[in-house]
This record gives C-alpha cells, structure tokens and sequence, in this order.
C-alpha cells in the first residue's frame, strides 16, 4: 500500500469550529487558543472570517484576532465571503483568503441566499483580483458528497467546479463532506477522480465531518487516493447551521494519533494540541468528544 510520507492539517477549529458556537468567547481566549494550537506544531489555519456580525457574532471579533495572530511564519487563512469581507481582508495583513461555495445549489441558496452560479460569478473577479496581488487563495467546495436537501451529489459537478476554481488560479481545494454521510469507497472514487483531472500543482485538501463516525476511515482512504491535505478541528469542534445534523468537524488530535501511529509524519505534537483543547473546552457549550481528548481526561490515553 504506498500512503504518503507526511500529512499536512489545515486546523479550522478557530473559525469553523467556533463559528456557530452559542457562548461569546472572548477574543483573549481565542487568540490564547490560537496560540497554544501553533505551539503544537500546526502550521496552517483557519484564524477567523470577515463576515457580518449581525449573521455571525462569533466571528464579530475578526480585526483583533488578526491583529494578534499574524506574528509568525504559519499560514493564516482567514474567510472572505463576499466583495465586503475582501475589502476587510484587504486592510488587514493578512495574504491568506478562502471562499466557500455549495457544489449543491439548494445548500447554497440556504446558506447564502444565491445560487453556485450567481456565487461563482460574484467569486470570479475577488479571487482574479487577490492572486493579481500575490494572495495565496483557497476554495471550499461544501456538500461535494452529500446535500441535507438535495441528497448525493454528482461527482461530475465536483469535478465541474473544481475546475472552474482551478481555471481561476486559485491555490488549494478543500472539498468537504459537510454532513458526515461519505463512505470509504465513495471518498476514494471522488478524490481519484479529482486527482486525475486536476492540474497537479493544485492543492487538494480533504475535510470531514464525523456524523456517523466514519471521519478516520474517509481520511484513510482519501490517503490511498493520493490526498496528503486534511482539514480537522482541534475537539471536534464544528457544525453546520445550514446542514441539518451535521456535527463536528474530525478532531485534530484523533487525526494526529491515527496518522503518528501509521508512521505518517504531520510535524504535531499531541500532548500540547490536547492542552490546547483542554483550555477551550470551558469556553464552548456542548462537551467535546474526541477519543484522545477523552481518554486523555482519564488518563488512559495512549500518545503517538
């Protein structure tokens, strides 16, 4: 079985982990969770979103935590949903966007009140423009497997948009199960049949959610389809307003352990991720279930 070397993680647990989190948390607090994240070892993540606080107040507090989080050598993207939040994003520092579309017209017209057409067309020149000026962007692609309205979803459309977002420069991929019901198989057929088509200086990046508990087994076999990029969320944290059921993206720390003891290098340390989520873990409302976390609590938890 030829598995790659070395796995790079995209921790999201910041912006998509705390985005629809009921309780405030302060933005000391958030920017102590970043901080104690990177001394882990990531080096790519998700810091925060430049959206309408009125829709999102968790993320009311995007300014600051750039102000306080761009100060070393990771890679901090931050997301931009619109021609507003690039116009933020343009006064920050930061040279790291991402955009989301639903490949699911319906779970994008939820989400955002526009179809993917409409949603590309308003894209297109934001992200032309940012790559003009030496932006490093990233796309999301939400419900490439399943949508909680329209059901499966046609791999030929993944394909489709993905290249369309390649036509346009962007840098990364980030092709998502968004309500957890992918299988092994169809994860391998998708991210073969995207690696085939694809140029191969486009990077692709995995996300999963761990519904159904079949987080780990999608990324192992994502990881025998070529796929060397994984989005997790620190916890677990995560969750989808728009997708009805959706839980928490898979955890950081069950992905590490997993990869470390396949011998598989992500360059993370697991004692100081589990410290990291161990400080978040009073700020947010809902218990976290991650293995590692849990074990950890327990002292039981074997660390790799």
């Amino acid at each position: 079985m030829e598995l790659p070397q070395r796995v790079s993680i995209i921790e999201v647990g910041p912006r998509d982990g705390l985005q629809n989190e009921k309780q405030l948390v302060p933005a000391q607090e958030k920017i102590k969770f970043i901080k104690k994240l990177k001394a882990s070892g990531i080096q790519e993540m998700e810091l925060t979103s430049f959206v309408s606080p009125k829709w999102v107040p968790q993320m009311s507090d995007a300014e600051q935590i750039i102000e306080h989080c761009l100060d070393d050598s990771t890679r901090n993207l931050v997301l931009v949903p619109n021609e507003k939040g690039v116009s933020r994003l343009l006064s920050s520092a930061c040279k790291n966007a991402a955009f989301f579309v639903g490949v699911s017209n319906t779970f994008n017209q939820k989400n955002i009140n526009k179809s993917t057409r409409d949603s590309m067309e308003e894209l297109a020149p934001l992200i032309k423009d940012l790559k003009r000026n030496g932006f490093f962007v990233r796309a999301c692609l939400s419900t490439a497997f399943y949508c909680p309205y329209e059901g499966k979803v046609d791999e030929q459309e993944v394909l489709a948009l993905s290249e369309e977002f390649a036509a346009l420069g962007v840098d990364e991929l980030s092709v998502a199960d968004t309500i957890g019901l992918a299988n092994p198989q169809e994860v391998f057929e998708l991210f073969s049949l995207l690696k085939h088509h694809l140029p191969s200086t486009l990077l692709i990046a995995a996300h999963f959610h761990d519904t159904r508990g079949m987080a780990l087994a999608n990324i192992f076999s994502a990881l025998q389809a070529g796929i060397d990029r994984f989005d997790t969320s620190a916890g677990g944290l995560g969750g989808c307003p728009f997708a009805p059921g959706a839980t928490g993206n898979v955890a950081t720390e069950d992905a590490v352990f997993m990869l470390n003891r396949m011998g598989i290098s992500t360059g993370i340390q697991l004692e100081p991720l589990l410290e990291a989520v161990e400080f978040i873990a009073p700020f947010v409302s809902r218990g976290l279930q991650s293995r590692q976390f849990l074990l950890s609590k327990t002292g039981k938890g074997a660390l790799g």
